[in-house]
C-alpha cells in the first residue's frame, strides 16, 4: 500500500491528533494516511469538520462525506456549522478571512477541550508555493515570506502542517491507488479569489519559465523562515540597549509613557539592515507593522529629518524629530490630538475605493440597485457629536457615541471611528452591521490596506511640522 511523504518528526507517540478535515483530497490524503501509519506512529487520529455556513447543499454533502469517511476508518469525529457571511459582515473582514478565523478558533476550542493535543491541517508543498507567491506579490518582508509554518503554537495546543513537503500530484495518486473518492469544493474554481487565479493561472504560465518553481518558493519559505527566526532573536538582544521608553524629562529619567525612541546618533552608526528591523521592532511593540515605503520614511526622518518634524503613517503609527532622538507612539486619534491637525475626510466616487491611512482601511464602494442622480461622491471621515447610525435589527436610531459605548471603545481610541457618509447619511460604521438606508442602496466591503503611494525614501505620508 503507497505512503505518502509526511514530516514524522511533528508527532510524537501517544499524540491525540485531529485531522481538519474538509473532504478535499489533501484533508482525506492525510487522515488515509496517518489511519494507515498510525500504530508504528503511535498516534491516536481523529477528525474535525467545519461547516462554514457557506455553498448551501455542497457544503452540507461535505460534511456528510466526512462523517462518513471518519466511521469508515473508525476515528472519532468532531464537527461544528459556523455563519462565515454573517461574522465576515460583523467584523468587515472578507468571508476568506473570516473563515480562516472561525476554523483557527475552533481549532483552538477543540484542543482546550482536552479530547485532542494537536490539530493537523493539510497544507501541501503548493499551497506553499502559493502562499509565498501571494506574499511576494503583496510586498512581504521575510517574515511573510517564510509562508506556511510547519508548527503553529498557541496556548491551547499546536497546528501541525506535516504534509507540506508533498504536492498535490502525489496526493492525487496516493488516493486514486486507495481507490479512495473526495471532494471537490467549487469555491476552488473561482476566479474571483487571488488565490484560485494564482493557482489556476499565474503559477502554471511561471512554470513555463521554470517547471521547478513551486519547489524554488517552497524552498525561499524555509530561508525566509529561518532567516526571521535569526532576526528575532537578534533584535531581542539588541533592542533593550537601543531602545527607550517614553520622554527624557528634567533632572533625569524618562517619562512612563506608551512610546519609544530610538538614540539618532546611535541608529546612523549601524547597518541600514539594522536600522530597518530596529525600527520595525519598535512600530510592532507599539502594534503597528509598517511597510518598506512606511519603514524608509521613519529611516530617512531620523537621519535626515530635522528636529521639530513628525510623520504620521497607516495604523496610526506617529513619529516625532527632536533635536536627539527619533520618537513613536500609535494611536491615529492620539496623533491627531498631539499634532494638534483635523482628522482628515477622503472623498471618494461612487463607486470607487478610497485608502485612508490615518483610519487604516480600504474601502470599495459599490450600489446594489437605482441610486439618485444627484448622489455621486461618499465621504470616509471621522465620526462628529450628534451623528447617527441605524443599526441592523435595531427599532431605531442611535447616536454613534452610544453605540461606541456598547462595543467598549474608551479613551483616546473613541476619538477617531470611521463613518461613511452619503448625502449627508450615514451608510457604514466601523465594527457595526448597518440597516441599508432608504434610496441609498450602497454596498461597502473592506479591503486590504494598500502600501501607501509617495511614501518612498525621503518623504512621509501625511508630514507635519
Amino acid at each position: 500500500m503507497p505512503n505518502l511523504p509526511i514530516d514524522t518528526t511533528l508527532l510524537k507517540p501517544g499524540l491525540r491528533l485531529a485531522v481538519g478535515l474538509s473532504g478535499g483530497a489533501d484533508s482525506v490524503a492525510l487522515l488515509r494516511t496517518l489511519a494507515q501509519q498510525c500504530r508504528d506512529l503511535g498516534v491516536v487520529p481523529h477528525a474535525a469538520h467545519l461547516h462554514h455556513g457557506l455553498r448551501g447543499t455542497e457544503a452540507d454533502g461535505d460534511r456528510a462525506f466526512a462523517r462518513a469517511l471518519a466511521a469508515e476508518l473508525g476515528i472519532p469525529f468532531h464537527d461544528v456549522q459556523v455563519e462565515t457571511a454573517v461574522e465576515a459582515g460583523k467584523n468587515g473582514e472578507s468571508v476568506e478571512e473570516a473563515a480562516r478565523r472561525l476554523r483557527y478558533n475552533w481549532f483552538r476550542k477543540l484542543m482546550a477541550s482536552g479530547d485532542v493535543d494537536a490539530v493537523a491541517t493539510a497544507h501541501t508543498l503548493d499551497d506553499q508555493a502559493e502562499t509565498v507567491l501571494a506574499k511576494f506579490l503583496r510586498g512581504a518582508w521575510t517574515e511573510g515570506l517564510s509562508g506556511i509554518h510547519p508548527t503553529v503554537a498557541f496556548p491551547e495546543g499546536r497546528i501541525l502542517r506535516p504534509l507540506l513537503g508533498a504536492t498535490r500530484a502525489e496526493i492525487e495518486a496516493y488516493l486514486n491507488a486507495l481507490g479512495q473518492p473526495w471532494r471537490e469544493d467549487s469555491s476552488n474554481r473561482d476566479r474571483a479569489f487571488t488565490r484560485n487565479r494564482i493557482r489556476h493561472d499565474l503559477l502554471p504560465l511561471l512554470e513555463g519559465w521554470n517547471p521547478r518553481i513551486r519547489e524554488h518558493l517552497a524552498q525561499m519559505a524555509v530561508l525566509a523562515r529561518d532567516e526571521e527566526a535569526w532576526w528575532q532573536a537578534e533584535m531581542a538582544r539588541l533592542a533593550p540597549q537601543l531602545l527607550m521608553q517614553g520622554h527624557p524629562i528634567r533632572g533625569g529619567g524618562r517619562a512612563a509613557e506608551a512610546s519609544l525612541a530610538v538614540d539618532v546618533t546611535r541608529l546612523a552608526a549601524l547597518n541600514p539592515a539594522i536600522q530597518r528591523r530596529l525600527l520595525r521592532y519598535a512600530a510592532e511593540q507599539l502594534g503597528a507593522a509598517p511597510d518598506f515605503p512606511a519603514t524608509e520614511a521613519l529611516r530617512i526622518l531620523a537621519l535626515a529629518g530635522r528636529a521639530g518634524q513628525k510623520c504620521q503613517l497607516a495604523q496610526g503609527l506617529i513619529a516625532e524629530r527632536t533635536p536627539r532622538e527619533l520618537r513613536m507612539a500609535v494611536g491615529p486619534l492620539v496623533a491627531a490630538l498631539e499634532l494638534s491637525v483635523a482628522v482628515p475626510e477622503y472623498t471618494t466616487s461612487i463607486p470607487g475605493e478610497v485608502a485612508a491611512p490615518v483610519f487604516g482601511i480600504h474601502l470599495r464602494i459599490s450600489v446594489s440597485g437605482p441610486m439618485p442622480a444627484s448622489v455621486q461622491q461618499a465621504q470616509l471621515r471621522n465620526w462628529r457629536p450628534g451623528d447617527r447610525v441605524m443599526l441592523r435589527h435595531s427599532s431605531g436610531p442611535r447616536k454613534v457615541k452610544e453605540v461606541l459605548e456598547r462595543l467598549r471603545v474608551t479613551g483616546s481610541r473613541r476619538s477617531i471611528w470611521p463613518v461613511l457618509d452619503v448625502d449627508g447619511r450615514i451608510v457604514w460604521m466601523k465594527g457595526v452591521e448597518l440597516e441599508q438606508v432608504e434610496g441609498l442602496e450602497v454596498v461597502v466591503t473592506l479591503l486590504p490596506h494598500p502600501t501607501p503611494k509617495g511614501a518612498g525614501p525621503g518623504s512621509c505620508p501625511e508630514t507635519f511640522g
